[in-house]
Formats: structure tokens, C-alpha cells, sequence
């Protein structure tokens, strides 16, 4: 009798446990996979190639000034690349772009020597998929990232939603080429542009073509805006409001990575533009590293 009810009480624990055991185990299998492996954040940012920036989830008042310019932030064999140009975006140092300094890990943080702006530590946090947060405890300010790999990376995609920061990557855009159709109006005589970074802000001038960058006299000043165009990804429309004589209006195309063709809406005329004086946002000295060798990618 005593060992029937040991037994009854042997079968009543393993009733009780077993279903918990299992409770426990589910639970934890669907929590790693949908985390990075080893639990350790540090290893996770070292497995995409490049890592962009989402900018519209960016939270807080303080700035990491290499994250703030960059497009995307590579994390590669203790260097950091960064694309930070959209001119030779996808071209720059295999799709990564330059070098712009060192970088150290530990399970959940990255600590960044940046060779311009010094030494960030940064907080990593998994938010799933290929997204991560850094965050900035010093000043309160996190920036949010999605991981990509160089083959599968839309990179005209990008280039073509940040056409309005390709315009401020020139001291000047140069007028190399007018359609000898279309109808005469006040532009024809504009033979360069400038787009300023701050407010919008545009400059041009009538000065001869052959003018040097330094003797440029920027006559005409204004405000410039760039929209897109339902169903066409790779155009946009430029405004540009003069701030005496009104707007001009074109559909802006990219025809290479400093060229650019303006078709003048109102009358039909087409004009290209060579951008002088590129602006090499961060650069730093010894070039870019062979990224296609260093990772054994097809080139």
C-alpha cells in the first residue's frame, strides 16, 4: 500500500514539473532565435558588412558627429568605415567607403577611436532582425541601424532618396552643356550653381564658364528644395526660389557621379551641370582598404 502511494506521488510530481520543464524550454529557444547568437552584441555588429543609419529614429538632443554624417558605418577587423558622400557611393573603398578610424567591443558596447572626433563609447541594444540601437549615455541620444551585407545592398536606392546631399557634395556646379532647343528664358545665362548645406540655401552666378572657383562672383541668391516624382524613383523635381525674381523649376537626373541634368520645365531646355571642387566629407590619410580582398567577395 505505502508503495502504491509513493508511486501515485512520484507520477503526480513528474505531471507537475514536466510540463514546466517544457514551458521553460519553448520559452527559451524562441528567445534566442530571435537574438544574436552568444548573446554577445559585440561579435553581432562584426557580422554585417555596413550598418545604415536610420536618421528619422534618431532620439535626443547631443550628436556623435561621425554617425550623424554618415550614411552607412562598417565595423570590420578593428577599422571603421563610413560612407559618408554620395558621390563614389557604392564605388568608395568596395561599398564601404573610407577609413575613419578603430574600434573595440565588448558583449554590449563599441568603443570608437575615430580619427577626427576621438573616443565614443557607445551602448548596443538587439531590437530584432538586423536592427540595433547605439546609444550615447554621456548625452542621453541614440541613433537606430539595420544591418546589410555589400552584395544584397540596394545602393542606388539610397543614393537616389539622398539626391538633395549629392547637390552640397561640390563648391560649384559648373554648366557644361545647353539644349539647342527650348525656349529662351532667364536661365540660359546662369552658368553656375552652389547649394548650401545650411537652410537650403542656393547661390549662382553669370560669370564665364571658364571662371575659376575663386573668382566666382555669386550674383544671385535663394532658397532650393528637392521633391520626388510619383512612380519614377531615379528623378526629381529642383526648385530653386530666387529671392527677387522668383522660381525656376527642373526635373533633376543623375547622369553620373558629378554630372547632373536639369531640364527646365516652363521651357523645355535641357542643361548639364559638372560639379567642381568635390568636398570629401572626413577624409583621412592612407586611402581605402581593399574591402573586396579582405572579405573574399567576388569583384
Amino acid at each position: 500500500m505505502l508503495k502504491v502511494k509513493v508511486m501515485k506521488l512520484i507520477k503526480l510530481f513528474l505531471l507537475i514539473c514536466i510540463p514546466t520543464f517544457l514551458l521553460v524550454g519553448c520559452t527559451s529557444d524562441t528567445y534566442y532565435d530571435d537574438y544574436p547568437q552568444q548573446n554577445d552584441l559585440g561579435l553581432f555588429i562584426q557580422q554585417y558588412d555596413l550598418w545604415e543609419v536610420d536618421y528619422d529614429a534618431t532620439r535626443g538632443n547631443g550628436s556623435v558627429p561621425f554617425l550623424d554624417r554618415a550614411f552607412t558605418i562598417s565595423f570590420i577587423n578593428r577599422v571603421v568605415y563610413a560612407n559618408n558622400n554620395m558621390s563614389g557611393f557604392g564605388y568608395t573603398g568596395n561599398g564601404l567607403g573610407i577609413d575613419v578610424g578603430t574600434f573595440n567591443t565588448t558583449f554590449n558596447t563599441v568603443t570608437v577611436n575615430h580619427d577626427s572626433y576621438g573616443y565614443y563609447t557607445l551602448e548596443i541594444s538587439y531590437m530584432g532582425g538586423n536592427r540595433i540601437e547605439l546609444y550615447d549615455r554621456s548625452q542621453n541620444t541614440s541613433y537606430v541601424l539595420y544591418g546589410y551585407n555589400v552584395n544584397n545592398y540596394d545602393y542606388d536606392a539610397v543614393f537616389y532618396q539622398n539626391m538633395n546631399y549629392f547637390l552640397q557634395e561640390f563648391q560649384a556646379w559648373k554648366k557644361v552643356y545647353t539644349s539647342n532647343y527650348g525656349v529662351l528664358n532667364d536661365f540660359d545665362n546662369e552658368n553656375f550653381i552652389k547649394f548650401l548645406s545650411r537652410g537650403n540655401q542656393f547661390q549662382s552666378s553669370t560669370n564665364n564658364p571658364n571662371t575659376g572657383l575663386n573668382n566666382i562672383s555669386w550674383r544671385y541668391t535663394g532658397v532650393y528644395d528637392v521633391f520626388n516624382i510619383n512612380n519614377d524613383p531615379y528623378s526629381k523635381i529642383l526648385t530653386l526660389d530666387y529671392d527677387f525674381w522668383g522660381n525656376e523649376e527642373f526635373v533633376f537626373t543623375i547622369v553620373n557621379d558629378s554630372r547632373i541634368r536639369l531640364t527646365h520645365r516652363s521651357s523645355g531646355t535641357v542643361y548639364e551641370f559638372e560639379g567642381v571642387g568635390y568636398i570629401q566629407y572626413l577624409k583621412v590619410g592612407g586611402g581605402v582598404k581593399d574591402f573586396a580582398k579582405m572579405k573574399n567577395i567576388p569583384e
